[in-house]
């Protein structure tokens, strides 16, 4: 297990941007993003293979989030863009060695989650 330390949380208006951090003390094959709003299950929101990059967006934000991963900090970072009302939630931040990115029973290192609220 490593370490997870996330930042960049917030409340925005509808339309607006906000870029989420997830600091690793350690390396794994991927990091990820999940959220989990009241009353609803944990979703994946976007995975990074740490090695090349290669991102994976899910179904529900594609288009409008993207995912990076810088490996000199081993950091991944979450860019939001044009967020909506629906995307208010807990984000938190995953890592492992994940066969299946977008769920969350494959990752074993958690962050503490960070609140994003949007705005209508």
């Amino acid at each position: 297990q490593v370490r997870l330390v996330e930042s960049g949380g917030g409340s925005v208006q509808a339309g607006g941007s906000l870029r989420l951090s997830c600091a690793a003390s350690g390396d794994t094959s991927h990091m990820a993003w999940f959220r989990q709003a009241p009353g609803k299950t944990r979703e994946g929101v976007a995975a990074v293979y740490t090695a090349d990059g290669s991102p994976f967006i899910g179904d529900p934000v594609r288009g409008r989030f993207t995912i990076s991963h810088d490996n000199s900090k081993r950091t991944a970072y979450l860019q939001m863009n044009n967020l909506k009302p629906e995307d208010t939630a807990l984000y938190y931040c995953a890592a492992g060695y994940p066969s299946r990115l977008m769920d969350p029973s494959e990752y074993n290192s958690w962050g503490q989650g960070t609140q994003v609220t949007v705005s209508s």
